[in-house]
Parts: structure tokens; sequence; C-alpha cells
């Protein structure tokens, strides 16, 4: 009931944390007055399409103009920018995992946060936030705002971890079915989705790869010692899916050049086998076309024998290209 009031302010979730992975709902009325103990932190998760989302962050927020110009801008790409007063703006992609959507058209999420507060806006619904609401509820969650952005970009990796799985088993049972038999023919396609789905993951994976490992190196003060080393564990990951996105395209090229060289094989045996046949038969064909023209004079066209002869001359003519086909070794 609470979240379906603030839908209409385009607050899509608010959260207290307790400082002890757990979470409280907060009202969008209560906002203006709301008083944070020491240990705990805002969480607000805003609706970036609505009108009084951004009207709230423009002038309740405490942002300052340029803040909020990158927060609501159409298009952003994945980066982290440091502010004043050990702030952070931080833009982040996810896997599309909404219905009807292409996974590798990737959801930004777009993340302010100092060290007792996350302001985070999206376009179109996360499976990220709802899994993070879920560890909240069960006293699993971040307790520190540097927690929640860290949660949350582990939960937005997790989906990519998926994504490239599903695109290497599709591959895999391509690649089993072209060696198991010379005559399969793969999905086009599918190669071709697979290789589009890899570029379109790795134009956003590749710029938030450096910004874990930019997170690694500068550290903000209130974020947590062993900080690094989860963002650092994060930036390896990445690097592993970029990897494997990257030999996916290649093994996609390897498999359409497999299938290229088994076209042109074919058509070369054909042909060859075309051509075999033609010069085998052209000049059995001369020796027809010379006995059967209309004119006089024909070599045993008054003799009994003279079908018996032209039969042997021709089976001679054969036997004869047989072994010289065979003395060429194109036989």
């Amino acid at each position: 009931m609470l979240e379906q009031e603030n839908l209409h302010w385009g607050l899509v979730h608010a959260f207290v944390l307790d400082g002890q992975g757990g979470a409280r709902s907060v009202a969008r009325a209560a906002l203006d007055d709301l008083q944070l103990k020491a240990e705990e932190s805002l969480w607000l998760h805003w609706d970036r399409s609505h009108l009084q989302a951004q009207a709230w962050l423009r002038t309740q927020s405490g942002l300052d103009e340029f803040s909020c110009n990158l927060l609501l801008e159409e298009n952003t790409r994945p980066r982290v920018l440091a502010l004043p007063a050990d702030e952070l703006l931080l833009f982040l992609r996810g896997v599309n995992l909404n219905p009807g959507a292409e996974p590798e058209d990737m959801v930004s999420v777009r993340i302010f946060a100092n060290a007792w507060r996350v302001i985070s806006l999206r376009l179109r619904p996360l499976r990220a936030t709802e899994e993070l609401i879920a560890q909240l509820a069960k006293g699993t969650g971040p307790k520190t705002s540097a927690e929640l952005i860290l949660f949350l970009a582990e939960n937005l990796t997790d989906r990519v971890d998926t994504l490239v799985s599903q695109l290497s088993e599709l591959l895999d049972e391509q690649e089993e079915r072209l060696d198991g038999d010379e005559r399969y023919m793969p999905d086009h396609g599918m190669m071709l989705q697979i290789r589009r789905r890899a570029a379109g993951l790795r134009r956003f994976l590749a710029p938030q790869r450096d910004i874990y490992a930019q997170l690694v190196r500068n550290g903000f003060a209130w974020f947590v010692v062993d900080d690094a080393s989860y963002w650092n564990e994060l930036h390896n990951r990445l690097t592993r899916y970029l990897e494997e996105l990257e030999l996916l395209r290649e093994r996609v090229g390897l498999v359409l050049e497999s299938e290229h060289r088994r076209l042109n094989e074919r058509m070369g045996r054909t042909m060859y086998w075309l051509g075999i046949i033609t010069g085998f038969f052209l000049p059995i064909s001369c020796i027809t076309g010379l006995l059967g023209i209309n004119v006089g004079g024909i070599p045993g066209a008054d003799s009994s024998y003279g079908f018996f002869i032209a039969c042997v001359s021709i089976g001679a003519v054969a036997t004869f290209q047989w072994w010289l086909f065979r003395r060429l070794r194109w036989l």
C-alpha cells in the first residue's frame, strides 16, 4: 500500500537501512521531516520518466544543477564521477530481462551516493533492485550506502553471467551438431543473433569494467575497508565475461567459416565430377555425332556389322579414357 502511494510521486522504492542488513519502508510524504540515526542510511529509487520525480530531484534533493542534469540526461554510458564533499555519481547498465525486450538492450541505472544517502533512477524495471529488496526483507541486505551500491552492482553482474552462459550453451550445441554431422547446416539466424548480442553486451560492459577498476583504486572515505576487494572481484568477473564474449564472437566466425569451407568443398567436388563426366563423354559424343549425320559415305552404313563395329569403337575409346584418367589420377 505504501509503495502504491509512493508511485504517484514517481518514487518506486524508499527504504531506510537499519545498519544490520534490514530496512523499513518510508512514505514519500515523510521524506521532508525524516531524521536518520547514526547507523542508518536512506535509499530512494525513482522512476526517471515521472515528472514528480524530476521535480523533486531538482528542487528538494539538495543536488546541484550539474548533478541533476547528468542524472536525467537521455542517453548515458557507464561511468563514475567524483563530486565535491566526497560524493559520487555512478552510471551502470544491467541486462534487460523485461518481457518482450532484447537482453542486450541493457537497462540504465543512475546513482547519486554519499555516506548516508543513495538516490537511484531508472527508466525501465530492474530485476537487480527486486533482488536487493528481497535481501533487505531477509535481513541479509546491505548495511550502509557503500554496501548498497556494491550489492546493486553485484546483482547487475550476476544477470550478465546468466546471459553469457546461455549464449555459450547455444553455440556449444551448434558446434557439436556441426562436428557430428558433415551435412548439418548451422542456423544462420541464431549465429548472427549470438554475434549481435555479444557485441551489444561488450559495448557497455567494457566501460563498466573500467568503472569497477577505478573504484578499486580510488575509493571514497565512506567505503568500508573490505569494499575494494569486492569491487576488484566484480572487475575480475566482468573481465572474464568480456573475454568469453570475445571468444563467442570468434567461435561464431569459425562456425560460419567452417560452413563456408564445407560449401566450397561440396561445390568443388560437384564441379569436379561434372567435369570428369563431361570429359569422359565428350569423345564418345563426338563419335556418335559424326556417325549420325545425314550425308553419304558414313562408314559401315551398308554393313550388317556396322552397329557392332561402332559399339566396339566407342567401348575402346571409353576404356582408353578410363585408363588415361586413372593414369592421371583423376579417378
